[in-house]
Protein backbone atom coordinates (compact mmCIF):
# COMPACT_ATOMS: atom_id res chain seq x y z
CA UNK A 1 0.00 0.00 0.00
CA UNK A 2 1.03 3.84 -0.66
CA UNK A 3 -0.07 6.84 0.87
CA UNK A 4 -2.28 9.49 -1.53
CA UNK A 5 -3.46 12.51 -0.59
CA UNK A 6 -5.74 14.62 -2.75
CA UNK A 7 -7.72 17.75 -1.78
CA UNK A 8 -8.34 20.86 -2.03
CA UNK A 9 -7.50 24.19 0.23
CA UNK A 10 -7.96 27.94 0.36
CA UNK A 11 -4.22 28.07 -1.76
CA UNK A 12 -6.04 26.17 -4.79
CA UNK A 13 -9.31 26.72 -4.77
CA UNK A 14 -11.93 29.94 -4.29
CA UNK A 15 -14.69 29.45 -1.26
CA UNK A 16 -17.34 28.33 -3.62
CA UNK A 17 -15.32 25.07 -4.28
CA UNK A 18 -14.43 24.75 -1.06
CA UNK A 19 -18.55 24.77 -0.12
CA UNK A 20 -19.46 21.97 -2.97
CA UNK A 21 -16.65 19.95 -1.69
CA UNK A 22 -17.25 20.67 1.68
CA UNK A 23 -18.42 17.33 4.00
CA UNK A 24 -21.07 18.25 6.52
CA UNK A 25 -20.81 15.92 9.91
CA UNK A 26 -23.63 14.53 9.23
CA UNK A 27 -22.27 12.77 6.35
CA UNK A 28 -18.59 12.48 7.21
CA UNK A 29 -19.15 8.58 8.01
CA UNK A 30 -21.18 7.76 4.90
CA UNK A 31 -18.39 9.71 2.95
CA UNK A 32 -15.91 7.74 4.64
CA UNK A 33 -17.39 3.80 3.59
CA UNK A 34 -17.59 5.51 -0.17
CA UNK A 35 -14.06 6.24 -0.18
CA UNK A 36 -12.96 2.56 0.86
CA UNK A 37 -15.41 0.79 -1.02
CA UNK A 38 -13.59 1.99 -3.54
CA UNK A 39 -11.76 -0.62 -5.33
CA UNK A 40 -7.99 1.03 -4.79
CA UNK A 41 -8.93 2.38 -1.94
CA UNK A 42 -8.11 0.34 1.62
CA UNK A 43 -7.80 2.80 4.24
CA UNK A 44 -8.89 6.75 4.45
CA UNK A 45 -9.18 9.82 6.43
CA UNK A 46 -11.42 12.76 5.10
CA UNK A 47 -10.33 16.71 6.85
CA UNK A 48 -13.17 18.86 6.10
CA UNK A 49 -11.99 22.52 7.44
CA UNK A 50 -13.32 25.97 6.51
CA UNK A 51 -10.12 26.36 4.15
CA UNK A 52 -9.67 22.67 3.46
CA UNK A 53 -11.13 19.39 1.84
CA UNK A 54 -8.25 16.56 1.83
CA UNK A 55 -8.65 12.98 1.67
CA UNK A 56 -5.67 10.55 2.90
CA UNK A 57 -6.00 7.59 1.86
CA UNK A 58 -3.64 4.13 1.67
CA UNK A 59 -4.33 3.10 -2.35
CA UNK A 60 -2.90 -0.16 -3.81
CA UNK A 61 -2.09 1.92 -6.91
CA UNK A 62 -1.47 5.77 -7.87
CA UNK A 63 -3.56 6.27 -11.01
CA UNK A 64 -6.56 3.95 -9.60
CA UNK A 65 -6.53 5.67 -6.23
CA UNK A 66 -6.83 9.13 -7.53
CA UNK A 67 -9.42 8.03 -10.13
CA UNK A 68 -11.50 6.64 -7.26
CA UNK A 69 -10.52 9.45 -4.54
CA UNK A 70 -11.68 11.86 -7.25
CA UNK A 71 -14.84 9.91 -8.12
CA UNK A 72 -16.24 10.47 -4.46
CA UNK A 73 -15.17 14.09 -4.03
CA UNK A 74 -16.65 14.83 -7.26
CA UNK A 75 -19.79 12.89 -6.57
CA UNK A 76 -19.53 14.82 -2.89
CA UNK A 77 -19.81 17.92 -4.95
CA UNK A 78 -22.11 17.33 -7.31
CA UNK A 79 -19.78 18.14 -10.20
CA UNK A 80 -17.91 15.82 -13.02
CA UNK A 81 -14.23 15.25 -12.06
CA UNK A 82 -13.19 16.95 -14.87
CA UNK A 83 -14.45 20.52 -13.50
CA UNK A 84 -12.64 20.29 -9.80
CA UNK A 85 -8.99 19.13 -11.28
CA UNK A 86 -7.34 22.63 -11.41
CA UNK A 87 -8.20 23.64 -7.79
CA UNK A 88 -6.76 19.66 -6.64
CA UNK A 89 -3.35 19.22 -5.71
CA UNK A 90 -2.24 15.29 -5.27
CA UNK A 91 0.48 14.23 -3.23
CA UNK A 92 1.95 10.51 -3.74
CA UNK A 93 4.38 8.76 -1.52
CA UNK A 94 6.95 10.43 0.27
CA UNK A 95 5.70 13.89 -0.63
CA UNK A 96 2.24 12.78 1.10
CA UNK A 97 3.83 12.31 4.35
CA UNK A 98 5.62 15.71 3.76
CA UNK A 99 2.15 17.45 3.30
CA UNK A 100 0.42 15.86 6.05
CA UNK A 101 3.02 16.55 8.69
CA UNK A 102 3.05 20.11 7.45
CA UNK A 103 -0.40 20.78 7.44
CA UNK A 104 0.11 18.91 11.00
CA UNK A 105 2.81 21.81 12.06
CA UNK A 106 0.32 24.69 11.05
CA UNK A 107 2.90 25.57 7.68
CA UNK A 108 -0.10 25.31 5.16
CA UNK A 109 -2.53 27.14 7.69
CA UNK A 110 -4.30 30.43 6.15
CA UNK A 111 -2.31 31.66 9.54
CA UNK A 112 0.78 30.06 9.28
CA UNK A 113 1.57 28.58 13.19
CA UNK A 114 -2.29 28.46 14.08
CA UNK A 115 -2.74 25.38 16.19
CA UNK A 116 -6.53 24.86 15.69
CA UNK A 117 -5.45 22.80 12.66
CA UNK A 118 -4.36 20.21 15.08
CA UNK A 119 -7.50 19.43 16.61
CA UNK A 120 -8.85 19.24 13.65
CA UNK A 121 -6.72 16.04 12.40
CA UNK A 122 -7.60 14.63 15.52
CA UNK A 123 -11.56 14.87 15.34
CA UNK A 124 -10.88 13.49 11.31
CA UNK A 125 -8.68 10.79 12.73
CA UNK A 126 -11.43 9.66 15.76
CA UNK A 127 -13.77 9.48 12.78
CA UNK A 128 -11.92 7.90 11.09
CA UNK A 129 -11.05 5.27 13.64
CA UNK A 130 -14.81 5.27 14.69
CA UNK A 131 -15.71 4.83 10.80
CA UNK A 132 -13.32 1.47 11.07
CA UNK A 133 -11.80 3.17 7.57
CA UNK A 134 -8.01 3.88 9.59
CA UNK A 135 -5.87 0.96 9.33
CA UNK A 136 -2.37 0.24 10.21
CA UNK A 137 -0.85 2.60 7.68
CA UNK A 138 -2.83 5.71 8.86
CA UNK A 139 -3.31 5.16 12.07
CA UNK A 140 0.56 5.08 12.12
CA UNK A 141 0.80 8.37 9.48
CA UNK A 142 -1.88 10.37 12.22
CA UNK A 143 -0.52 9.76 15.19
CA UNK A 144 2.79 11.04 13.96
CA UNK A 145 1.50 13.93 12.63
CA UNK A 146 -0.39 14.65 15.34
CA UNK A 147 2.79 14.19 17.25
CA UNK A 148 4.93 16.34 14.95
CA UNK A 149 2.36 19.36 15.40
CA UNK A 150 2.55 19.01 19.19
CA UNK A 151 6.78 19.42 18.98
CA UNK A 152 6.23 22.22 16.51
CA UNK A 153 4.58 24.17 18.56
CA UNK A 154 6.39 23.40 21.81
CA UNK A 155 9.81 23.84 20.60
CA UNK A 156 9.61 26.97 18.01
CA UNK A 157 8.12 30.22 18.30
CA UNK A 158 5.76 29.58 15.51
CA UNK A 159 2.62 30.05 17.72
CA UNK A 160 3.34 33.89 17.55
CA UNK A 161 3.16 34.39 13.77
CA UNK A 162 -1.02 33.60 14.47
CA UNK A 163 -3.08 31.90 16.99
CA UNK A 164 -6.31 30.97 14.69
CA UNK A 165 -7.97 31.85 11.78
CA UNK A 166 -10.58 33.79 14.55
CA UNK A 167 -7.65 35.93 15.64
CA UNK A 168 -6.63 37.23 12.46
CA UNK A 169 -9.88 37.63 11.33
CA UNK A 170 -11.21 39.83 14.06
CA UNK A 171 -7.37 41.79 14.04
CA UNK A 172 -8.61 42.24 10.61
CA UNK A 173 -12.27 43.63 12.04
CA UNK A 174 -10.40 45.84 14.35
CA UNK A 175 -8.52 47.91 11.56
CA UNK A 176 -11.89 48.94 9.71
CA UNK A 177 -13.30 50.01 13.26
CA UNK A 178 -10.93 51.99 14.60
CA UNK A 179 -7.94 49.75 15.40
CA UNK A 180 -9.41 48.68 18.47
CA UNK A 181 -12.53 45.76 19.31
CA UNK A 182 -12.69 47.65 22.73
CA UNK A 183 -16.42 48.45 23.96
CA UNK A 184 -17.48 47.04 20.69
CA UNK A 185 -20.85 45.60 20.56
CA UNK A 186 -20.42 41.76 19.21
CA UNK A 187 -22.25 39.19 17.91
CA UNK A 188 -21.31 35.38 17.14
CA UNK A 189 -23.63 33.11 15.14
CA UNK A 190 -23.16 29.52 15.72
CA UNK A 191 -22.18 27.74 18.84
CA UNK A 192 -19.95 24.60 17.98
CA UNK A 193 -15.87 24.99 18.07
CA UNK A 194 -15.44 28.21 15.78
CA UNK A 195 -18.04 29.83 17.56
CA UNK A 196 -16.50 28.97 20.76
CA UNK A 197 -13.42 30.49 19.78
CA UNK A 198 -15.24 33.60 18.38
CA UNK A 199 -16.78 33.93 21.86
CA UNK A 200 -13.51 33.81 23.68
CA UNK A 201 -11.66 35.82 21.84
CA UNK A 202 -13.90 38.87 21.46
CA UNK A 203 -14.09 38.69 25.27
CA UNK A 204 -10.50 38.49 25.58
CA UNK A 205 -10.17 41.98 23.33
CA UNK A 206 -13.00 43.60 25.62
CA UNK A 207 -15.31 43.58 22.89
CA UNK A 208 -19.19 43.88 23.94
CA UNK A 209 -21.61 43.49 25.35
CA UNK A 210 -21.40 40.10 23.09
CA UNK A 211 -24.51 38.49 22.33
CA UNK A 212 -25.00 34.84 20.70
CA UNK A 213 -27.30 32.71 18.80
CA UNK A 214 -27.50 29.06 17.31
CA UNK A 215 -30.53 26.95 16.05
CA UNK A 216 -29.69 24.91 19.19
CA UNK A 217 -30.99 27.51 21.91
CA UNK A 218 -29.77 25.28 24.87
CA UNK A 219 -26.05 25.56 23.05
CA UNK A 220 -26.03 29.15 22.54
CA UNK A 221 -27.26 30.14 26.26
CA UNK A 222 -24.51 27.44 27.64
CA UNK A 223 -21.84 29.09 25.53
CA UNK A 224 -22.88 32.47 26.29
CA UNK A 225 -23.11 31.88 29.91
CA UNK A 226 -19.65 30.64 29.91
CA UNK A 227 -18.42 34.30 28.84
CA UNK A 228 -21.08 36.62 30.77
CA UNK A 229 -22.30 36.83 26.99
CA UNK A 230 -26.47 37.08 26.42
CA UNK A 231 -28.25 34.65 24.07
CA UNK A 232 -30.71 35.71 21.49
CA UNK A 233 -32.73 33.28 19.71
CA UNK A 234 -32.23 32.89 15.94
CA UNK A 235 -35.74 34.50 15.38
CA UNK A 236 -34.68 38.14 17.09
CA UNK A 237 -31.44 37.68 14.83
CA UNK A 238 -32.42 40.70 12.81
CA UNK A 239 -32.66 42.86 15.69
CA UNK A 240 -29.93 41.47 17.11
CA UNK A 241 -27.76 42.49 13.71
CA UNK A 242 -28.95 46.05 14.25
CA UNK A 243 -27.59 46.41 17.78
CA UNK A 244 -24.09 45.38 17.01
CA UNK A 245 -20.21 46.30 15.18
CA UNK A 246 -19.06 43.02 14.26
CA UNK A 247 -20.32 39.66 13.88
CA UNK A 248 -18.59 36.25 13.65
CA UNK A 249 -20.45 33.74 11.36
CA UNK A 250 -19.50 30.24 11.87
CA UNK A 251 -22.16 27.90 11.65
CA UNK A 252 -22.62 23.92 10.18
CA UNK A 253 -25.60 25.09 8.09
CA UNK A 254 -25.58 24.22 4.75
CA UNK A 255 -26.86 27.34 3.22
CA UNK A 256 -26.17 31.43 4.21
CA UNK A 257 -27.84 32.24 7.48
CA UNK A 258 -27.03 35.83 6.72
CA UNK A 259 -28.86 36.13 3.98
CA UNK A 260 -29.50 39.05 1.74
CA UNK A 261 -32.92 40.17 3.16
CA UNK A 262 -32.14 39.61 6.75
CA UNK A 263 -28.82 41.99 6.30
CA UNK A 264 -31.05 44.64 4.36
CA UNK A 265 -33.46 44.91 6.89
CA UNK A 266 -30.80 44.87 10.20
CA UNK A 267 -29.26 47.65 8.40
CA UNK A 268 -32.32 49.26 7.91
CA UNK A 269 -32.55 49.52 11.87
CA UNK A 270 -29.02 50.27 12.22
CA UNK A 271 -27.60 53.97 12.77
CA UNK A 272 -25.79 54.98 10.37
CA UNK A 273 -23.30 56.69 12.22
CA UNK A 274 -21.68 53.42 13.96
CA UNK A 275 -19.86 53.55 10.80
CA UNK A 276 -19.92 50.03 9.30
CA UNK A 277 -21.11 46.61 10.09
CA UNK A 278 -18.10 44.18 9.90
CA UNK A 279 -19.15 40.22 9.04
CA UNK A 280 -16.54 37.31 9.46
CA UNK A 281 -17.72 34.34 7.40
CA UNK A 282 -15.38 32.06 8.89
CA UNK A 283 -17.97 29.00 7.58
CA UNK A 284 -17.65 26.48 4.97
CA UNK A 285 -21.13 26.48 3.35
CA UNK A 286 -20.63 30.19 3.79
CA UNK A 287 -22.63 31.85 6.50
CA UNK A 288 -22.97 34.99 4.20
CA UNK A 289 -24.81 35.47 1.61
CA UNK A 290 -22.74 36.50 -1.81
CA UNK A 291 -25.40 39.85 -2.50
CA UNK A 292 -24.91 40.83 1.16
CA UNK A 293 -21.10 42.53 0.53
CA UNK A 294 -22.85 44.87 -1.86
CA UNK A 295 -24.94 46.42 0.64
CA UNK A 296 -23.75 49.93 1.53
CA UNK A 297 -22.71 49.84 5.16
CA UNK A 298 -21.30 46.23 5.20
CA UNK A 299 -17.51 45.09 5.30
CA UNK A 300 -17.63 41.29 4.58
CA UNK A 301 -14.50 39.51 5.68
CA UNK A 302 -14.41 35.60 4.25
CA UNK A 303 -11.62 33.00 3.29
CA UNK A 304 -10.96 34.78 0.32
CA UNK A 305 -10.17 38.11 1.36
CA UNK A 306 -8.20 37.15 4.27
CA UNK A 307 -6.33 34.93 1.99
CA UNK A 308 -5.03 37.79 -0.14
CA UNK A 309 -4.46 39.68 2.93
CA UNK A 310 -2.25 37.51 5.03
CA UNK A 311 0.24 36.45 1.80
CA UNK A 312 3.08 37.29 3.55
CA UNK A 313 3.06 34.95 6.53
CA UNK A 314 5.02 34.51 9.65
CA UNK A 315 8.64 35.58 10.83
CA UNK A 316 11.00 33.49 8.10
CA UNK A 317 12.96 32.26 10.83
CA UNK A 318 10.10 30.63 12.94
CA UNK A 319 8.75 28.70 9.44
CA UNK A 320 12.38 27.47 8.75
CA UNK A 321 13.24 25.62 12.01
CA UNK A 322 9.43 23.85 11.82
CA UNK A 323 10.39 22.35 8.45
CA UNK A 324 13.27 21.53 9.87
CA UNK A 325 11.46 19.60 12.39
CA UNK A 326 8.91 18.39 9.64
CA UNK A 327 11.95 17.29 7.03
CA UNK A 328 13.65 15.29 10.27
CA UNK A 329 10.20 13.74 10.75
CA UNK A 330 9.46 12.45 7.61
CA UNK A 331 12.41 11.04 6.69
CA UNK A 332 11.94 8.86 10.41
CA UNK A 333 8.69 7.82 9.62
CA UNK A 334 9.60 7.02 5.47
CA UNK A 335 12.49 4.98 7.29
CA UNK A 336 10.00 3.08 9.50
CA UNK A 337 7.73 2.70 6.55
CA UNK A 338 10.35 1.06 4.45
CA UNK A 339 10.92 -1.57 7.28
CA UNK A 340 7.17 -2.08 8.19
CA UNK A 341 6.87 -3.06 4.35
CA UNK A 342 9.88 -5.52 4.55
CA UNK A 343 8.80 -6.92 8.16
CA UNK A 344 6.03 -8.98 6.72
CA UNK A 345 7.90 -10.31 4.06
CA UNK A 346 10.90 -11.26 6.58
CA UNK A 347 8.41 -13.11 8.70
CA UNK A 348 7.10 -15.10 5.59
CA UNK A 349 10.25 -16.22 4.73
CA UNK A 350 10.82 -17.45 8.05
CA UNK A 351 7.55 -18.94 7.97
CA UNK A 352 8.19 -20.91 4.76
CA UNK A 353 11.41 -22.23 6.20
CA UNK A 354 9.96 -23.49 9.34
CA UNK A 355 7.34 -25.07 6.82
CA UNK A 356 10.14 -26.97 5.12
CA UNK A 357 12.11 -27.91 8.07
CA UNK A 358 8.84 -29.36 9.48
CA UNK A 359 8.02 -31.06 6.25
CA UNK A 360 11.83 -32.67 6.50
CA UNK A 361 11.18 -33.80 10.16
CA UNK A 362 8.04 -35.54 9.35
CA UNK A 363 9.52 -37.26 6.37
CA UNK A 364 12.98 -38.64 8.58
CA UNK A 365 10.24 -40.15 11.26
CA UNK A 366 8.41 -42.03 9.05
CA UNK A 367 11.80 -43.39 6.94
CA UNK A 368 13.74 -43.71 10.49
CA UNK A 369 10.95 -44.66 13.06
CA UNK A 370 14.09 -46.43 14.73
CA UNK A 371 14.85 -43.00 16.00
CA UNK A 372 15.02 -42.28 19.57
CA UNK A 373 12.68 -39.32 20.82
CA UNK A 374 16.11 -37.77 21.89
CA UNK A 375 17.92 -38.57 19.13
CA UNK A 376 14.38 -36.48 16.33
CA UNK A 377 14.82 -34.33 19.15
CA UNK A 378 18.47 -33.12 18.20
CA UNK A 379 18.58 -33.70 14.73
CA UNK A 380 15.35 -31.14 14.50
CA UNK A 381 17.57 -28.76 17.03
CA UNK A 382 20.01 -29.03 14.20
CA UNK A 383 18.26 -28.13 11.21
CA UNK A 384 16.49 -25.57 13.06
CA UNK A 385 19.67 -23.60 14.02
CA UNK A 386 21.38 -24.46 10.74
CA UNK A 387 18.59 -22.77 8.89
CA UNK A 388 18.58 -20.08 11.15
CA UNK A 389 22.04 -18.95 11.02
CA UNK A 390 21.54 -18.99 7.17
CA UNK A 391 18.59 -16.71 7.28
CA UNK A 392 19.78 -14.62 9.56
CA UNK A 393 22.73 -12.03 7.77
CA UNK A 394 20.23 -12.12 4.37
CA UNK A 395 17.28 -10.74 6.78
CA UNK A 396 19.30 -8.94 8.85
CA UNK A 397 20.93 -7.07 5.87
CA UNK A 398 18.10 -6.64 3.69
CA UNK A 399 15.95 -4.87 7.06
CA UNK A 400 19.25 -2.13 6.57
CA UNK A 401 18.37 -1.94 2.63
CA UNK A 402 14.52 -1.55 3.20
CA UNK A 403 15.25 1.23 5.31
CA UNK A 404 17.26 3.42 2.96
CA UNK A 405 15.49 5.10 -0.28
CA UNK A 406 14.28 3.04 -2.56
CA UNK A 407 14.56 -0.27 -0.27
CA UNK A 408 10.76 -0.93 -0.56
CA UNK A 409 12.16 -3.22 -3.91
CA UNK A 410 13.77 -6.19 -1.38
CA UNK A 411 10.27 -7.11 0.19
CA UNK A 412 8.83 -7.02 -3.46
CA UNK A 413 12.16 -9.04 -4.64
CA UNK A 414 12.13 -11.63 -1.96
CA UNK A 415 8.43 -12.20 -2.59
CA UNK A 416 8.95 -13.01 -6.08
CA UNK A 417 12.19 -15.02 -5.39
CA UNK A 418 10.31 -17.22 -2.56
CA UNK A 419 6.77 -17.23 -4.09
CA UNK A 420 5.43 -15.39 -0.88
CA UNK A 421 2.05 -14.67 -0.13
CA UNK A 422 2.57 -12.21 2.52
CA UNK A 423 -1.04 -10.98 4.06
CA UNK A 424 -2.43 -7.71 5.37
CA UNK A 425 -1.49 -6.61 8.45
CA UNK A 426 -3.78 -5.99 11.38
CA UNK A 427 -5.17 -2.37 12.45
CA UNK A 428 -3.34 -0.58 15.23
CA UNK A 429 -6.28 -0.48 17.84
CA UNK A 430 -4.82 2.50 19.81
CA UNK A 431 -6.07 5.85 18.85
CA UNK A 432 -4.02 8.83 21.20
CA UNK A 433 -5.97 11.41 22.95
CA UNK A 434 -4.34 14.49 21.50
CA UNK A 435 -5.27 17.72 22.85
CA UNK A 436 -5.04 21.12 20.18
CA UNK A 437 -5.75 24.66 21.96
CA UNK A 438 -2.58 25.50 6.81
CA UNK A 439 3.66 25.70 1.48
CA UNK A 440 2.83 26.98 -1.57
CA UNK A 441 -0.22 25.85 -3.38
CA UNK A 442 0.49 22.99 -5.76
CA UNK A 443 0.10 22.78 -9.28
CA UNK A 444 -3.05 21.72 -11.29
CA UNK A 445 -3.13 17.48 -12.05
CA UNK A 446 -4.16 15.69 -15.47
CA UNK A 447 -5.78 12.37 -13.95
CA UNK A 448 -3.56 10.80 -16.63
CA UNK A 449 0.34 11.97 -15.03
CA UNK A 450 2.83 9.54 -14.15
CA UNK A 451 2.79 9.18 -10.24
CA UNK A 452 6.61 10.81 -9.69
CA UNK A 453 8.73 9.20 -7.78
CA UNK A 454 8.43 9.96 -4.16
CA UNK A 455 6.84 13.23 -5.10
CA UNK A 456 3.63 14.95 -6.04
CA UNK A 457 2.60 16.89 -8.77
Amino acid sequence: MKLLVVGASYRTAPVATLEQLAVPPADLTRTLDRLVAQPYVAEAVLVSTCNRVEVYAAVSGFHGGLGDICAVLAEQAGSPPAALANHLYVHYDAAAVDHVFRVAAGLDSLVVGEAQILGQLRDAYHSATGADTAGRLLHELMQQALRVGKRAHAETNIDRAGQSVVTAALDLAAGLLDGDLTGRPAMVVGAGAMGSLGVATLSRLGAGPLTVTNRGADRAQRLAESYGASAVPMADLVDALSRVDVVVAATAATEPVLTHDVMTRALARRDVDRGPLVLLDLAVPRDVEAGVAGLAGVEVIDIDRMAAILADGPAAADAAEVARIVAGEVEAFLTWLRGADVAPTVAALRGRADDVVSAELRRLAQRRPDFSDDQRAEVARTVHRVVQRLLHQPTVRVRQLAAEPGGDQYAALLRELFDLEVPQTSPVDTVPDVVASDTDGRPSFDATDVPPTGGAR
